[in-house]
């Protein structure tokens, strides 16, 4: 499978940089998935759940609250204005799915993507 370059970046500077399979992410208009080849588009980012598969087929998830992402055929960027790492092999999990429980509640929003976004950082802490 082709690999294409991810990079996340807060105001706190780049959280991730890597190459990946693919990355799901939560847009203003719904949940879409990315792979190496794909159109150009710029979306709006809704609150929700970043999930990246790595090139050794790992999966990563990161608790977003909103920003903007940028697609080209060999890069995707996405810009945000505060994320945790759900289930990053260097994170204490249950340290970071309470700042991700924060970090969505702060967002402030009762829409369907904060019920969804939460809904996932729930069913994680389940499976610990």
């Amino acid at each position: 499978m082709k690999l294409m370059k991810l990079e996340i970046v807060t105001p706190l500077g780049v959280i991730f940089d890597d190459e990946v399979k693919q990355v799901t992410i939560p847009g203003s208009e719904g949940e879409f998935g990315v792979l190496a080849g794909h159109a150009s588009l710029v979306s709006l980012l809704d609150t929700g759940v970043i999930v990246i598969e790595t090139k050794e087929s790992k999966e990563i998830s990161v608790a977003v609250n909103g920003g903007y992402v940028k697609v080209g055929e060999d890069k995707t960027l996405c810009v945000v204005d505060g994320a945790v790492a759900l289930n990053a092999e260097d994170s204490n999990l249950a340290n970071a799915l309470a700042e991700a429980k924060e970090l969505l509640a702060k967002a402030g929003e009762s829409s369907m993507a904060l019920a969804s976004a939460m809904a996932k950082v729930d069913s994680m802490g389940k499976s610990i």
